[in-house]
């Protein structure tokens, strides 16, 4: 496999899901008892509440930075580019840079909504009960909600940007009617960013 193929898109979502394919055949023991569902209920009744909870803050916080680092780079690299040679671009076109910006403050800010949402509270003989294991995945499934929600809003404003630079680089009248098109595109993350909040809105630890 060569460097070119290992740097495609599809490359980054092939091997890990490959390699999580293999674990799980592995866990499993057996390819063609692929799902055990025994095994998996096991699995999931045995994990901490509060395993779910923080996954689901981590990964708001984390996908949410690496959407806003992702599209800072593909905008910020096209708009370094071509400020070189028309440097009028640079001052407009730093717009793009925030709102790509915006994202990561999307996921920190929901980050901070789940973990007041945490509570802490006592097992009975390791199993915790069913209002602390639904809190867990509420507060898992938002913050997954909101980290793909920015992931791909940051990678949708980070190419628009990169076109938006390029496009006002050759004609300036063009940047405007580009830029409409961004705003929708960093749109997206809000939408994730609401349904993460309703989500995890009605948590209760307790009875």
């Amino acid at each position: 496999m060569s460097l070119d193929s290992l740097m495609n898109p599809v490359s980054w979502i092939a091997l890990p899901v490959t390699f999580a394919w293999i674990c799980f055949i592995i866990s499993v023991g057996s390819p063609t008892r692929f799902i055990d569902y025994d095994w998996l209920w096991l699995l999931f009744r045995s994990m901490s509440p509060y395993f779910w909870s923080a996954l689901g803050v981590a990964l708001a916080v984390g996908m949410s930075i690496l959407g806003a680092a992702w599209g800072i780079f593909i905008t910020g690299s096209s708009l370094v580019g071509a400020s070189i040679r028309v440097p009028r671009i640079t001052s407009k076109n730093l717009i793009s840079v925030i709102f790509c910006e915006a994202v990561a403050i999307y996921g920190v800010i929901v980050a901070i909504i789940l973990q007041t949402k945490i509570e802490r509270i006592d097992s009975e003989n390791g199993v915790f009960n069913k209002y602390a294991m639904g809190a867990g995945y509420s507060i898992f499934g938002s913050g997954i909600t909101c980290g793909f929600a920015n992931l791909f809003c940051g990678l949708c404003v980070g190419i628009v940007g990169s076109a938006c630079a390029l496009s006002d680089a050759q004609n300036s009248s063009l940047f405007v009617k580009i830029l409409v098109v961004e705003i929708f595109g960093s749109a997206l993350g809000l939408f994730g960013v609401i349904i993460g909040i309703i989500m995890c809105g009605g948590v209760k630890w307790t009875a």
